[in-house]
């Protein structure tokens, strides 16, 4: 089932996600219907605070070559935790919640996540390049933060302005 996606400026965006202790058929429920939602929605990650779940749980499916995205790739992380990086980049982000803006972002190039699997297994996961920066992404959104939040003032005051004129049009 397609979730609906909370965007901003709505405050449940600022809401810290709490741990994952209950590993069930409704967190399996979730996270298909995450994925669908994802999916649909052209994304190539997606937080569980971005469809109104607070929980620290988020998807990545990143696409290949050939622009195709596949389930057999979904990464599926609950109660990630960044335990190493190293580099930085910069990379042209985008988010299901701030639909139709995109800014470049510094992120770690590489990073080591634990963070368990639907079943509550832990995992390790080596990340870089655009995986890295996806993880960092979505687990931003489970610490209640944007990616515009990462930009500088100038750019910022330049969302608000395009985001104002954007909802005037709306109206």
């Amino acid at each position: 089932m397609r979730l609906p996606i909370v965007t901003y400026p709505d405050k449940r965006l600022k809401l810290h996600s709490s741990e994952v202790v209950v590993f069930d058929a409704l967190l399996h429920e979730l996270l298909d219907n995450m994925y669908e939602t994802m999916i649909t929605s052209n994304g190539i990650g997606l937080a569980a605070i971005q469809v109104a779940h607070p929980i620290r749980v988020l998807i990545i499916n990143l696409p290949d070559e050939e622009g195709e995205q596949y389930p057999d790739d979904l990464l599926e992380m609950i109660n990630p935790k960044i335990i190493q990086f190293e580099g930085s980049t910069y990379y042209q982000e985008g988010c299901l919640s701030v639909p139709g803006f995109y800014e470049e972002v510094g992120r770690y190039e590489r990073l080591r996540l634990l963070y368990q699997d639907r079943f509550g297994q832990e995992q390790i996961l080596d990340a870089e390049g655009l995986l890295s920066v996806a993880i960092q992404h979505e687990m931003d959104h489970l610490d209640g933060k944007l990616f515009i939040e990462k930009i500088s003032y100038a750019r910022r005051k330049k969302f608000e302005k395009e985001y104002k004129k954007n909802q005037k049009s709306k109206s």
